[in-house]
Order: C-alpha cells, then structure tokens, then sequence
C-alpha cells in the first residue's frame, strides 16, 4: 500500500470508530442494541423488505429475524404485507418507533457540524470520491449495490458543459453537480450492467 493510501484508510479507521461509537451510544440511550438501533433507524425512514435490509446490513436473515423480533417486543416496528409479494413482509416502524428514532442522529452532533463547515466544492470533492470507491466495493462483490447516482437508469454524467453542473438526472429532468450526487435515493431506478458499466466511463472521464 503506499504511504497516500495508507493515510486515507487511516482517516477511514478514525471516522468509521468516532461514527460506530456515536451511534452505539444512541442506541444504548434508547434501551436497543447496535443493530437494533440500525435496523429501527432505516424502518422509520422508509419502510423495507426484511430481505433487502439484511443485504444492506450485511448480515444474515436469521440475524435480521432476531434484531426484527426484539423491536416487535418492544412495539418499534410491525411486520407488514408486503403489496407487491405476498411472501414477504415489509418493517416499518410504529409511531413510537418513529419517536426513538428521532432521538437517534444519523451521525454525531460534532461529524455533522465538521461536514457543514466544508465548501460546496469541497463536499462534491467527498462524494464524487465516496461515489468512486463505493462502486468499486460493488463491483468487487465486497458490499452490496446501494441506491446511488451512479448506478441508477435516470443518471446521465458530465452531459453539460457547465462545469457547476455537468450532470443530469432524466427522473427529476434536472442538472446538477458532484455536491448533489445521492448515495442513497428513493427514486433510485436500478440501471443495466451496460448502463451503470458506461455511466461509470463517463463520470470518471472528466475530472
């Protein structure tokens, strides 16, 4: 590894351990375990299918069985039907689910203030490169594929001249640039191998 590598996987190592201790904290605020406070926290965004959330996770479905059950018993989340396959089940969480997530940041009060501070340009810096390694990760089957711009059928790369802009999303019908790319959408519309493959060469083509 050389030295500028090493010094980025340090950088993640810090963060990754300040983030994980913050968000065990919370959870442990609220009488959950790590996961339990993961899993609650993502059933009060958006409602989802216990199999997609143990991929997310990276756990086991029996492991996601267990963390569910425990949030049942304690009335954070109901397992619902699912409209589109009547073989599965969707959590969502209850109102009082919804209520201790809210006690929950996504992430420290002092990481969040940290990432303010950065500039618009500074912060599209982050995410273009998050974007970049992310994928690679995907590719080499090391993580699951997430909702981002880059492997979504709406995501069109550097297709403007406008260097504050170059992107363009066809969902929205709108320009934007590397500070808007999404890592996690709802509207995310899953592209083909050939898509996200071609999306991939233009977006690191400039820049």
């Amino acid at each position: 590894m050389s030295p500028d590598s090493r010094q980025i996987v340090s950088a993640f190592k810090r963060l990754a351990m300040y983030w994980r201790a913050g968000q065990w904290q919370a959870a442990k605020d609220n009488g959950l375990n790590p996961t339990q406070g993961e899993v609650l926290q993502r059933a009060a965004a958006q409602p989802a299918r216990a199999s997609d959330l143990a991929a997310e996770l990276g756990i086991t479905p029996a492991s996601l069985s267990d963390t569910v059950s425990a949030l049942v018993a304690k009335a954070l989340v109901t397992r619902c039907p699912d409209r589109e396959d009547k073989r599965a089940r969707r959590i969502e969480a209850t109102d009082a689910g919804r209520r201790v997530a809210e006690q929950m940041p996504e992430a420290p009060e002092a990481l969040q203030a940290a990432i303010a501070e950065l500039g618009g340009d500074e912060r599209g810096a982050l995410l273009r490169a998050f974007t970049l390694i992310i994928r690679s990760l995907q590719e080499a089957r090391a993580i699951p594929v997430q909702q981002m711009c880059i492997t979504c059928h709406h995501f069109r790369p550097n297709m403007h001249d406008d260097a504050a802009r170059p992107h363009h999303c066809m969902f929205v019908d709108a320009a934007f640039g590397d500070a808007a790319l999404r890592l996690d959408c709802a509207d995310h519309e899953t592209a083909t191998e050939e898509e996200a493959a071609r999306a991939r060469a233009r977006f690191t083509a400039v820049g």
